[in-house]
């Protein structure tokens, strides 16, 4: 029964539409993007003894906030060691192995929560759930891109933008079960793990009968491959993912990915907080009736940054099929670097509606380059291995997902802690990330076709 998961039972039959692909991703990508939203969760684990406040035996907000780096690294981390898995076992069943992760690791979740234990959770959401995390997001795309030669931009931006907006859902969610499970003795979290770990394995199961490879040697009607050399960057050849951690464009490439995934993660962690002590004025702490009207309007800021980071994967990531990759990540950098440069200078002038125009600019590229990311691959180092290749330069998030926090955070504590007022204290970490910017800006410049030794023999192109 289980040989329906395997490769060779997910080949499209004639006539199969290829536009079924990119709704197949997103049943993937809607769910798992609701690690962006775990921070709902935060408040009530810190609350699991005292149930209306914290109380002796409760977790610190640090301990938990653990748990969403911890899925982050395993994002990474089994991204990278899985991806040739992936392109060798197919779609079908690595969608399949990631419902049952993400799954499992909520129900384990549950079990930590319900009996007081942070390192079930750790172990749960963190290492198993962030497994299934890391799978689950490199598992379409060499499909996509197979099936979208002609735009393959706009196919990996359709399912990534799903990664964006899973904490749209994910996140209310949440928090509409919290308050229906919550009892007097009970902040609701067990339930609520467990019931979203069902029915987000539920909902992947959509998305790994629906998936389908297409047949061997089946192009788009009237799709013409470009010729050889007529698009610099763009390859019509292959390179092996050993091969290709060989070149010194996979390591450009994980520079460019890096540090344009710090410099927006960084800012998207500390957004909340840093509107409301850059505009005191906007968001005065007064009385308290004032203190939760600040509250709510930073949480507002938060959620238009995430609107934001989802539409710029797909806009971004479609503009890419026209403008170019290397072009479209200049852009994401010339531009990403003045407008950090100016957003301290917005905060000094007061002027809140460039302050919050700048970031979600800001925030549109920092979406915009996961999504392009997985068409720059394919043009740089063809279609065999893709998928595995975009697994091992996810390293690049895990690492920017430590990075950028710790610069925004200890950068602000240090400034603080030298007498500098808080609404002043995020001016250099905006310049530190304008010159990370510009680091990135010179590694896509350097980008270059890869050297014909790395090629694979055009013969087999899908030998190991």
């Amino acid at each position: 029964m289980l040989n329906v998961f395997d490769k060779s039972h997910s080949i499209a039959p004639l006539g199969y539409s290829r536009w079924l692909v990119p709704p197949a991703a997103l049943a993937i990508h809607l769910c798992i993007g609701e690690a962006y939203g775990f921070s709902v969760f935060t408040k009530p684990l810190t609350q699991s003894i005292g149930i209306t406040a914290p109380a002796p035996g409760d977790w610190s907000v640090a301990a938990v906030g653990w748990i969403f780096s911890l899925a982050i690294v395993f994002l990474g981390l089994s991204a990278a060691v899985f991806g040739k898995w992936v392109e060798e076992q197919g779609p079908r069943k690595a969608m399949f192995a990631a419902a049952c992760l993400f799954g499992l690791g909520f129900l384990v979740a549950a079990l930590g929560a319900q009996v007081h234990q942070l390192w079930l959770i750790y172990f749960g959401y963190g290492v198993i759930g962030g497994c299934g995390l890391g799978i689950g997001y490199i598992s379409p795309v060499s499909t996509l891109i197979k099936w979208f030669p002609d735009r393959p931009g706009l196919a990996t931006g359709t399912a990534i933008m799903g990664f964006g907006g899973g904490a749209l859902i994910g996140g209310p969610l949440a928090v509409v079960l919290m308050k229906y499970f919550s009892t007097s003795a009970s902040t609701g979290v067990p339930p609520t793990f467990l019931t979203m770990g069902i029915v987000y394995f539920c909902f992947m199961l959509v998305g790994v009968f629906l998936v389908r490879l297409p047949a061997p040697g089946w192009t788009p009607a009237g799709y013409v491959p470009p010729a050889e050399g007529a698009r610099k960057l763009v390859t019509t050849r292959n390179v092996l993912v050993g091969d290709a951690i060989k070149t010194p464009q996979f390591y450009l490439l994980w520079i460019v990915l890096c540090f344009n995934v710090t410099a927006g993660i960084g800012v998207l962690g500390q957004a909340s907080l840093m509107i409301q002590e850059m505009f005191p004025a906007h968001f005065p702490h007064i009385t308290d009736a004032q203190i939760k009207w600040s509250a709510a309007a930073a949480a507002g800021f938060v959620s238009l940054l995430s609107i934001f980071n989802m539409l710029g994967r797909i806009f971004w990531a479609s503009s890419s099929d026209y403008l170019g990759r290397k072009n479209t990540y200049f852009i994401f950098f010339a531009l990403g670097i003045v407008l950090y440069a100016l957003v301290p200078t917005f905060g000094r002038s007061g002027n809140l509606g460039l302050f919050v125009a700048g970031f979600c600019i800001i925030l549109t590229m920092y979406g915009g380059g996961f999504a392009t990311i997985p068409a720059y691959l394919r043009d740089i180092f063809g279609t065999v291995h893709v998928g595995a290749i975009h697994g091992r330069l996810l390293t690049a998030w895990s690492a920017a997902g430590i990075l950028g926090p710790v610069l925004i955070n200890y950068i602000r504590q240090y400034q603080i802690d030298h007498g500098v007022a808080k609404a002043d204290a995020y001016s250099v970490t905006m310049y530190v990330m304008a010159v990370l910017l510009l680091i990135g800006l010179v590694c896509n410049a350097l980008m270059r076709p890869v050297d014909e030794r790395y090629h694979a023999p055009a013969a087999e192109p899908a030998a190991a």
